[in-house]
């Protein structure tokens, strides 16, 4: 008898269209179609992602967890609407595949009416999450398909999901050029990172994976080299009590850690690709 596949299927998330990737072992990671966004990820029995209960989840409003696609722009930090409008779009479904152990979903973006309102680019983009025993890969694929240059910022906006964020730490940025958005100061990073109150800093990415650990859980965060920063994110008590799709208290159950492409645009001729991910690994 042969082993049992992994499987892809398609589902609703509080009503979003979405597709359910699942191992046989029993990891499975759920995908709207909103956003190419990953909204849940479960390995080993825990739900490794976080998801505000608060989210708009109504087809049209930005969702707060999970991992969404910041693209074509990071954050306010350009003319388009905060972190682009890919996050806020119907992704297509592009491909599936499935091997015993691994499942990986492509979706894919294009140029429309709908994007050209707010960017004249020509383009191509492609999400694709691969799942494997205690592993989720999220990579973005942007393709310049225009006769004139594309350039982009953005980021893979992963919220992760911790038991209490003040005794979570956060190692492998030591050393790293740091940028504290909340304080405008500039310095190099420490070895350890702990959270206390806001916490909005930018870093120059690391070599090597990041390794967070949330009580006796461990969590390995690894990006590749095209992305240049990694962004580490939490609203603390005060700022959370002022998002209206979060819980006054959920500052403490989650932490982002985001690859992303913040200050230097990234820069395709026409014709070029580039892919940049992330993946995450429980230790």
């Amino acid at each position: 008898m042969s082993p049992t596949p992994a499987t892809c299927r398609d589902t609703t998330f509080a009503g979003l269209p979405a597709w359910e990737l699942t191992l046989p072992q029993g990891d499975r990671a759920v995908v709207a179609q909103q956003g190419a966004q990953v909204l849940s990820w479960v390995s080993g029995g825990r739900e490794r992602l976080y998801l505000s209960p608060r989210s708009t989840l109504d087809g049209r409003a930005a969702i707060r967890g999970g991992i969404p696609v910041c693209f074509p722009q990071f954050n306010q930090r350009g003319p388009l609407p905060k972190h682009g409008f890919a996050r806020n779009l119907a992704w297509a479904f592009d491909a599936a595949d499935f091997t015993e152990d691994s499942a990986l979903l492509n979706l894919a973006l294009g140029d429309s009416a709908t994007t050209r309102q707010w960017w004249s680019q020509v383009f191509e983009a492609r999400v694709r999450v691969l799942l494997t025993p205690s592993a989720l890969r999220v990579g973005l694929e942007v393709r310049n398909t225009d006769a004139q240059p594309l350039a982009f910022t953005g980021a893979l906006h992963t919220y992760l999901a911790v038991d209490d964020v003040a005794q979570a730490r956060l190692f492998g940025l030591g050393g790293q050029a740091e940028w504290d958005a909340v304080t405008d100061q500039r310095r190099r990073a420490d070895p350890e990172l702990r959270f206390v109150g806001e916490f909005d800093r930018v870093y120059a990415a690391a070599h090597g994976p990041l390794e967070l650990q949330d009580g006796p859980h461990g969590l390995e965060i690894e990006q590749d080299f095209d992305w240049a920063e990694t962004v580490v994110w939490n609203p603390g008590a005060h700022k959370c009590v002022a998002l209206p799709d979060m819980p006054t208290d959920g500052w403490r159950r989650m932490l982002c850690v985001e690859a992303a492409q913040v200050f230097e645009p990234i820069e395709l001729a026409p014709g070029e690709q580039w892919v940049g991910s992330q993946c995450l690994r429980v230790v």
